[in-house]
């Protein structure tokens, strides 16, 4: 059998969960997820762990931060004053929001603090800072 190697297009179904066992995704329900391996698509510990499974294989796959998301980055909160953010935005900690980087590309924050003075947006991905766990089963190889 032909084993998944770089530049290979794989299908994969997956389900992903945390430490605690929660799940953050999967694609049950759902076509497979296809990308091309080594191309950086997807994550480095996903793409290793699909690297070497041949078709109809099933595993699971623990991935630590660094090869995921990377740690949670302090200098991606920021503290904005209160007034800065328009009265018509129900605030509430775990709020959504987009803000414009420096560059002008759109950034998703979470509400991670709320003050009098100040709210904290964290611009962190949801997953920075968490080991991750996928089970995996490869469907096709092109």
């Amino acid at each position: 059998m032909t084993a998944a190697k770089s530049g290979d297009t794989v299908r994969i179904h997956y389900t992903g969960t945390l430490s605690d066992g929660t799940q953050f995704d999967s694609s049950e329900g759902r076509d497979p997820l296809e990308f091309q391996l080594g191309s950086g698509q997807v994550i480095k510990g996903f793409d290793d762990g699909v690297t070497g499974m041949t078709v109809g294989e099933k595993k699971t796959v623990n991935i630590p931060c660094e090869d995921a998301y990377g740690p949670a980055n302090d200098a991606m909160k920021q503290d904005v004053p209160r007034e800065q953010i328009p009265a018509e935005i129900p605030l509430e900690v775990g709020l959504m929001l987009q803000m414009q980087g420096p560059d002008g590309q759109v950034l998703p924050v979470k509400v991670v603090n709320i003050t009098d003075e100040a709210v904290t947006l964290d611009a962190n991905h949801e997953l920075a800072g968490k080991d991750l766990t996928f089970a995996l089963e490869l469907v096709s190889i092109a």
